[in-house]
């Protein structure tokens, strides 16, 4: 009889089924039409995000639960009750982050582990864990209000972008740091862009230059949207953007081993399996 012979798997982000990508695809297409339809809609149609945010959080709260649901119940590489306990310590840890810099030049610690997390996670879970830590971060700093499922989505976004990158395998060290300080630099703008969207459509009126004006070509409206965010978020969004990217640089590499440790016990143990003899069954 031969020796026992393990077979082992690396830690390998948290797979996502063709029932998940389905669920994500659709929060995708919601949150495009919820972000992107005032730009189309007519000057008598009476916009107001603060409207449409409970139609929107009610159409994203089930099917976030879709893809978790449909990436547990997945009969090859599914998670286990561990993995999702990691989803809820991330998400906790997520939103205490937040609080220690919100209010102070954009200065967000949170966003560096959301980059991390999806990295290892994947996009389909990691887009689960944005828009999670950003739930509870609202609630834990009474920051509920029609904002909140947009700010849910981006940060969703933003988590899956980070699992989407190349190289989840074969990339490591210091070249994996800088793929992922540069995602997080580019990304922490796209974020408050994305946002700004969301909140610019409330103050039409204000001012000719900046302004949303309903009903006005696409092409003159972006370019208003261009000014307003160079005007009123360029500086918040650096302080993001820098903060993230020094995070990233001087504690990625302990946190990127920590959460591959964490996710290769909770969701992807290997299973020891014993071969035998090449003339026949085992002794």
């Amino acid at each position: 009889m031969s020796a026992p012979h393990p077979h082992t798997r690396q830690a390998k982000a948290i797979p996502l089924g063709p029932r998940g990508t389905v669920a994500l695809t659709l929060i995708t297409l919601v949150g495009v039409a919820a972000f992107g339809w005032p730009l189309l809609a007519d000057g008598d149609s009476g916009l107001a995000h603060s409207q449409d945010a409970p139609w929107l959080f009610a159409a994203l709260l089930p099917l976030l639960v879709g893809v978790v649901v449909a990436t547990i119940a997945d009969e090859d590489d599914g998670m286990d009750a561990k993995a999702v306990a990691m989803l809820g310590v991330l998400a906790a840890v997520g939103a205490a982050l937040r609080p220690l810099g919100a209010g102070t030049a954009g200065l967000e610690p949170m966003f560096f582990l959301m980059v991390l997390s999806g990295r290892v996670l994947g996009p389909g879970f990691g887009f689960v864990l944005g828009a999670v830590t950003m739930f509870a971060s609202a609630l834990l700093t009474g920051g509920v209000g029609p904002w909140m499922p947009f700010q849910m989505l981006a940060m969703g976004w933003f988590t899956m972008g980070a699992g989407l990158l190349p190289g989840r395998h074969r990339l490591r060290g210091g070249g994996e740091l800088a793929l992922l300080s540069l995602y997080g630099f580019a990304a922490s703008f796209a974020y408050g862009t994305i946002m700004n969207l969301q909140g610019w459509t409330y103050i039409g009126g204000m001012s000719s230059g900046i302004s949303f004006h309903p009903g006005d070509p696409v092409g003159e409206n972006l370019l208003r949207f261009a000014a307003y965010c160079a005007t009123t978020s360029l500086g918040w969004d650096l302080g993001r953007a820098v903060l993230t990217t020094v995070l990233t640089f001087a504690l990625g590499s302990t946190v990127l081993k920590a959460l591959r440790r964490a996710t290769r016990r909770a969701a992807f143990e290997a299973q020891v399996t014993f071969e035998g003899s090449p003339g026949g069954p085992p002794g």
